[in-house]
């Protein structure tokens, strides 16, 4: 996958167009991954044909409180995020690591992986790339790679989706996410859907892309619909939160023992949704489980967060057995720890940890009402 740099001529594809876009890349050995409507949610599965995606569905979106409905169009895309992010894919939740059997012949050790498929992400918004960015870097680029995220994540074929609305609680406009996709795709879809119209205004990122694009009976796009496709996606960028993120860092070093910690303690379930929807968060434990009769014996690798008890057991007990210090930690790491780390904060703006907090707290809320405060300790974590 390439970059794209600067602007590029744009093409516009029917409905009918986009219908071929998936048997195009099941032919070239991709398994699509996409959008589909499953148990009251936008979640992502395998697809197999355009009708698979959510036509018609859109979202409300508030802090803790999530709702399907339908829409006066037919839009493919025309929806937020949900609860599933593409990690699910390529930093998968639940995985075998070893599977260990003895018989009277001795210990066997079996392999019983298969390889990962190659990857297509159908409808992968701007914040969702970043995130992707993300965890390659911590994945990927650091010290020490993760071969299972290596392996899943090598060629997958990226087709972004630009966001022509904003829920209540997106806020990439702040953290520079979104909602335009400009980069790391190979293809980009603009819909648009009224008027009696049906219309996907794409860019090729890629050379693969646009290979793909001219199978889907693209023609050029005038300059008038480009300027609309263009002006939905600005207003996508008017958001009604935002996160000031100027001296983010060190705002929050200064603040380690801040009284709005207590606050959103008192608050907090940890229940630990806001690390399992997250994009970005990579935490895994790993369990090892053995049979009744001692005959075979397995090691899983798991996700874990940060809100448990348990992840900052060290001999002797937890260090972090407060809420208060647990939900301090995640978003002390996410916004000003994860830069000294990785070079960016953690965070991509997409909202999920507000939509599916049960107890409806906000990050965005949390950064203002410390940033409204005087400093109380320079400790860090």
């Amino acid at each position: 996958m390439q970059n794209s740099a600067g602007p590029v001529p744009r093409a516009v594809v029917t409905l009918e167009g986009l219908r071929r876009l998936i048997p195009l890349l099941e032919r070239r050995g991709y398994q699509v991954a996409g959008p589909t409507v499953r148990d009251g949610a936008i979640v992502y599965e395998t697809l197999k044909k355009l009708e698979d995606l959510p036509a018609g569905w859109t979202d409300e979106q508030e802090a803790g409180r999530y709702r399907l409905k339908q829409r006066e169009d037919a839009a493919l895309f025309g929806y937020n995020v949900g609860p599933q992010s593409w990690k699910k894919f390529l930093h998968p939740s639940t995985i075998e690591l070893i599977h260990i059997e003895r018989n009277g012949e001795g210990v066997r050790v079996l392999n019983q992986s298969s390889p990962p498929p190659h990857y297509a992400f159908l409808g992968v918004r701007a914040c969702e790339l970043a995130a992707i960015r993300v965890q390659d870097r911590v994945l990927l680029e650091d010290r020490f790679a993760d071969p299972v995220y290596a392996s899943r994540r090598r060629g997958v074929f990226m087709v972004a989706v630009q966001c022509t609305r904003a829920a209540p609680t997106c806020f990439c406009a702040s953290m520079q996410c979104g909602p335009r996709a400009r980069q790391d795709f190979d293809l980009a879809l603009t819909e648009i859907a009224d008027k009696g119209r049906h219309l996907f205004v794409v860019e090729a990122g890629s050379a693969a892309g646009a290979e793909i694009l001219r199978e889907m009976d693209p023609r050029e796009a005038s300059p008038a619909l480009c300027q609309e496709a263009d002006e939905a996606v600005e207003r996508a960028a008017v958001q009604t939160r935002q996160m000031d993120t100027a001296g983010i860092r060190d705002l929050l070093y200064q603040n380690f023992e801040h009284p709005r910690w207590d606050h959103v303690a008192a608050r907090c379930l940890t229940c630990a949704n806001c690390t399992m929807v997250c994009p970005t968060c990579f935490c895994t434990v790993v369990e090892d489980v053995s049979d009744v009769t001692g005959s075979h014996a397995e090691r899983w690798r798991r996700w874990d967060s940060c809100f448990t008890q348990a992840f900052s057991y060290i001999h002797g007990g937890s260090v972090r057995p407060s809420v208060k210090s647990r939900y301090r930690q995640w978003m002390t790491h996410k916004l000003a720890s994860w830069i000294d780390q990785f070079g960016s904060s953690g965070c991509v703006g997409c909202g999920r940890c507000i939509t599916w907090c049960p107890a409806g707290i906000d990050i965005t809320e949390e950064v203002r009402a410390i940033r409204g405060g005087s400093a109380t300790s320079s400790r860090a974590l």
